[in-house]
């Protein structure tokens, strides 16, 4: 192996260099090779014109350098000034000469033609009627075309390759695209590093194990120890060029592509299908997601949910409301930043709230920017009482203005009346005002916060007036004193039992 090396992430295709050919072959700079090695091969980055008679401190490697000789002392071609001049211009990573013939010389000299073919460096003669400026513009121009032409390709790979990820073999398709567009081979790594699918030509084995050795170059440690590791890597093989991605999806899988030529927009393009890898073997296409997936048709099916828990890998469940500060909307985006903060992927965005169910070993903590209610451990079967228990905790907690409230789960003194009588009893006590939801659940929260008018009306996003007729609507309605402590405290009885 030459060398591995991480690979840059650029955002676009860094600008291609111009092929040496293709300048000699503008008519109208009528340049011509006179010394070195066959033209081409030998690639111009940019282009610098310099007089000076060790131009190596101004050289970063690539250029087509321009002269017209007039560091050239008079006696030069009886020593070595010339091996010496083009010496440090090779070493300087220089790409090629280029010589302007008047108004200091009326030809190459030959000493300099001799000291090129020596040193392998390609020496051009620039007529007279040719500025080093247009020289210059004419590398640029050539430059501008080829950037939009890789930019073309690269936005044609990446419809290419999108619509390839969704055929019903996405992660072959991809793969067999990739490798299209590379004119290469293009395999899927497993966590355990071996081959899940691949497409193109296959290389011979030499290359494929130095492929799947750059894999382990970018796959994070098994125990997470050590340095992170680099999202990809390079590295060249008897002329191959090979390359490996990290999928993000964090599962282990690594792309790797080998291919006999490095364009300039090869790296982006390979970096899309990453992408897209990524999402076809993320968590949604992992044993967890299959398993969310079977859970939830099972539930579509009428099994119940005591019955699906176990895909879900969780036996107590927490369930979590959570509603957004400043009020608004949440985006999917801020549901799936709040699921994964709390640590489940099982996430709702319900209108203005977003409700998740949390594992019960994960205790949630108050999170910037959210207003959170939390129920109780509950198993499966007592979810719908869960959700009701966090919708009210998050009612109290807007209303109190907390960031996290949970609901209570100490022993009560409701607790000592048997569940069957407890429903009979508030089933009747609660009857004038069972056919309106509204006046019940304004009494619920009305009484949960002290018979507070303001708190009420923030907690249940309506005005204050709203509430007050609310209130006593239910006190006519049940003929009832609600200012008796007692009255209260039959109707909260009743209330937790609905």
């Amino acid at each position: 192996m030459e060398g591995t090396h991480t690979v840059p992430e650029p955002a676009v295709p860094p600008t291609p260099p111009v092929e040496l050919p293709a300048l000699l072959a503008r008519e109208d700079l009528a340049l011509t090779q006179i010394a070195g090695p066959p033209a081409a091969g030998t690639v111009v980055h940019w282009v610098h014109t310099s007089e000076m008679s060790d131009p190596y401190p101004y050289l970063l490697g690539g250029e087509l350098l321009l002269t017209a000789g007039v560091h050239i002392p008079e006696a030069a071609g009886s020593g070595t000034y010339f091996d010496d001049y083009v010496s440090r211009i090779v070493a300087a990573g220089g790409a090629a000469l280029g010589f302007g013939v008047a108004p200091v010389h009326d030809t190459v000299p030959r000493a300099l033609v001799e000291a090129c073919e020596a040193h392998g460096l390609p020496l051009l003669e620039v007529p007279p009627q040719t500025t080093f400026s247009g020289v210059a513009r004419a590398v640029w121009q050539l430059m501008s075309r080829a950037r939009l032409s890789e930019l073309r390709r690269v936005t044609e790979a990446q419809q290419s390759l999108a619509s390839a990820a969704s055929r019903p073999d996405p992660v072959p398709s991809v793969l067999r695209g990739l490798a299209r567009w590379l004119e290469g081979w293009a395999v899927l790594h497993g966590p355990e590093g071996s081959v899940v699918a691949a497409g193109g030509r296959e290389p011979d084995e030499a290359t494929r194990a130095a492929l799947a050795r750059l894999a382990e170059v970018v796959r994070p440690a098994a125990d997470g120890a050590g340095r992170p590791a680099p999202t990809s890597a390079a590295d060249t093989v008897a002329g191959t060029h090979l390359a490996s991605y990290a999928l993000g999806a964090g599962h282990g899988f690594v792309l790797g592509v080998a291919a006999p030529r490095r364009a300039a927009g090869d790296h982006t393009i390979a970096s899309v299908a990453a992408v897209l890898l990524s999402l076809l073997t993320g968590e949604q296409h992992s044993g967890t997601g299959a398993a969310r997936s079977a859970a939830l048709v099972r539930l579509l099916l009428g099994a119940s949910p005591e019955e699906v828990a176990g895909l879900l890998g969780g036996g107590r469940w927490l369930v979590v409301h959570g509603r957004p500060e400043p009020d608004g909307a949440p985006d999917p985006v801020a549901a799936s930043a709040l699921g994964a903060a709390l640590g489940s992927a099982l996430v709702d965005p319900a209108g203005d709230v977003v409700r998740v169910l949390v594992p019960a070993g994960r205790a949630p903590a108050p999170l910037p920017g959210w207003t959170l209610g939390v129920s109780t451990a509950v198993a499966p079967a007592d979810w719908p009482l869960a959700d009701a228990q966090a919708a009210r905790a998050l009612a109290r907690a807007r209303a109190t203005r907390a960031p996290l409230v949970r609901h209570g789960a100490r022993p009560a003194l409701a607790d000592l009346v048997p569940g069957d009588e407890a429903a009979a009893h508030a089933s009747a006590l609660l009857a004038p005002v069972a056919a309106h939801p509204a006046l019940t659940e304004t009494l619920r929260t009305w009484l949960s916060l002290h018979g507070s008018w303001d708190r009420t009306a923030v907690a249940l996003s309506v005005h204050r007036n709203t509430v007050r007729q609310r209130i006593a609507r239910c006190a006519r309605l049940l003929e009832a004193d609600l200012d008796d402590p007692d009255v209260r405290m039959e109707l909260w009885f009743a209330l937790r039992h609905v």
